[in-house]
């Protein structure tokens, strides 16, 4: 029988080819969300107030923070297509942890060349107190914040507090430098390799990006990383929001939302120890982003 019903396949329509690397392939990924809109007015309406209370110039700075805005949804969009090109692989939260640090990397190397150790290592160090909120903030947008908490809670709540006072103690004067590199070498090493092994993949009929995608979108990460120091000065020129305040509450807020769309993204995927990994491995990870700073500023004599 030759019919065209003999074919299970032959619904008698023409079947939709749809390239691989074609846009709407992406049409599945969550790349914006409410959340991310009431960040976007969030942050003008700091600079804004700042620069209405201070007499700073507001045009320049809504300028400025709306070039913050951009990178911020750059940011998110990207790390949600690397992570449904690598979904497939084990390791996930791990590599995820690795990926979501470019910005801080980035804003640390801006900081050796301008020959300033202390705001180079702040904004990876100030991650560290900012992820541990991410993973909290995601667990309840989510609604998994309980499946979390069960979710290898001694490893979790140790390295979370030993990696954040390990930042914090940076900062505290008279601590000498060479001590705090060789406490934060056991810390980070030390929980690095008794982190949990993750499970294997479990498919559900999911396909994976093709992994072409890897390139331009971590090319974007990259980007947003080298341009956001500078346009983040030049909003806090205009604005005359004091340095200190931008560099903890906003600079480091920023660069930890990466951590935080993807911890989003993964306990959607009820992930829960991948999204627990990727903030343990970016605390991790700035720690040693930070104490590679400082030895590098310290052995070339920036």
């Amino acid at each position: 029988m030759t019919g065209p019903d003999s074919n299970p396949r032959n619904t008698g329509r023409k079947p939709r080819k749809v390239s691989p690397l074609s846009f709407t392939h992406l049409s599945g990924i969550n790349m914006f969300e409410p959340l991310d809109a009431a960040a976007w007015l969030l942050v003008p309406a700091f600079f804004i107030v700042s620069a209405l209370i201070t007499g700073g110039n507001m045009t320049m700075a809504f300028m400025g923070a709306s070039g913050i805005v951009l990178i911020m949804f750059l940011v998110g969009a990207s790390i949600e297509v690397l992570i449904e090109s690598i979904k497939d692989i084990r390791g996930l939260g791990t590599m995820v942890g690795f990926i979501t640090n470019g910005p801080e990397a980035l804003c640390l190397l801006v900081g050796l060349l301008a020959g300033d150790v202390l705001f180079a290592a702040s904004t990876p160090l100030g991650s560290n107190v900012v992820n541990p909120l991410m993973l909290l903030a995601a667990g309840l947008l989510t609604g998994t914040l309980a499946a979390v908490s069960r979710t290898r809670p001694r490893y979790t709540l140790l390295c979370i507090l030993c990696t954040a006072l390990t930042a914090v103690s940076f900062f505290l004067a008279g601590l000498s430098m060479w001590l705090w590199l060789l406490v934060a070498a056991a810390v980070s090493f030390g929980f690095f390799f008794l982190r949990p092994p993750e499970p294997g993949v479990e498919h559900h009929g999911e396909q994976a990006l093709p992994k072409a995608w890897l390139v331009p979108a971590g090319l974007v990460v990259i980007a947003a990383g080298y341009f956001l120091d500078p346009i983040v000065t030049f909003t806090a020129q205009h604005s005359q929001a004091p340095k200190g305040l931008i560099g903890f509450f906003v600079l480091a807020t920023l660069t930890s939302w990466p951590e935080f769309k993807s911890t989003l993204s993964l306990l959607r995927r009820r992930r829960p120890l991948a999204a627990i990994l990727n903030i343990t491995v970016s605390n991790i990870t700035n720690l040693w982003l930070a104490m590679a700073g400082v030895t590098t500023h310290y052995a070339l004599g920036f």
